[in-house]
């Protein structure tokens, strides 16, 4: 389908679309078409397996070469996220979280309400062998499922980029903001939560919690789904790393005392 008309005015912006570890370079290159269809231009790279830039993306961008001008590369998907206040991951299948499930039409909806708080929000895509891995998966706020005929679901790349991308474009319609958890405080950072993820556990694993060994992947994820459910603000992150400081002290002075 031809429908290209440089004489009219664009539209970019939207979430980030963030590929972890693609492949080939011309799936990247047609990702960074389905994106300039739908309005968006912000694409960011997690470790690509041919490096970047690639000739192949290029070529198979087919006119979508500002997208790849733009993008971004990053050595960790933690890295590609870290700006953002909402994440959603796309996946097929379940792993083992306790995470919200939602089609595209509805994180599109709710896409739309958290940027129009001014917030910055993207979209995960794996590898397209294997998808993303249960770590990958943990960073975001919910998790996206086409659905599509059961006895054959299987999507490649830019076509999983596409149906996201249009349902964000068509979802452009007045929608109401998502309330803040506090007024006056903006929503926490994927940074910010991480960093205050990876002290709790610091000081559970001094405290003894996270055992056995073999089990604490899965306690720590738990962990951070609990979290990362409750929408916390700036504000609470820094209440919650306060009462980590207190009962940390607490801990320091009666082992002290002993």
């Amino acid at each position: 389908m031809s429908g290209t008309d440089k004489s009219k005015p664009g539209v970019v912006g939207g979430p980030a679309v963030i590929l972890v570890e693609p492949q080939l370079g011309e799936n990247i290159g047609m990702v960074a078409r389905a994106m300039l269809n739908c309005g968006l231009d912000d694409l960011r790279l997690v470790n690509p397996r041919d490096g970047w830039p690639n000739p192949a993306a290029e070529s198979a961008a087919s006119g979508a070469g500002t997208v790849l001008e733009g993008a971004r590369v990053y050595d960790s998907t933690r890295a590609a996220v870290a700006d953002l206040h909402r994440v959603y991951a796309t996946s097929t299948r379940s792993r083992d979280m306790v995470k919200p499930i939602v089609t595209p039409r509805q994180a599109a909806a709710d896409l739309r309400a958290a940027t129009g708080t001014g917030g910055a929000a993207g979209v995960l895509f794996g590898p397209e062998r294997a998808g993303l891995t249960n770590d990958d998966t943990a960073v975001a706020d919910a998790v996206i499922a086409v659905p599509l005929n059961p006895a054959f679901a299987s999507l490649n790349l830019a076509q999983a980029v596409l149906i996201v991308g249009y349902e964000w474009f068509q979802a452009g319609a007045a929608v109401p903001p998502r309330d803040l958890p506090l007024a006056g405080s903006r929503a926490a950072t994927k940074d910010e939560l991480i960093n205050f993820f990876e002290r709790l556990e610091q000081a559970l694993d001094a405290a003894g919690f996270l055992k056995p060994p073999e089990k604490r992947p899965s306690m720590a994820r738990n962990l951070r789904d609990i979290f990362a459910r409750a929408d916390l603000s700036e504000q609470e992150v820094r209440t919650l790393h306060g009462v980590v400081s207190a009962l940390i002290d607490r801990r320091d002075r009666d082992e002290s005392q002993g």
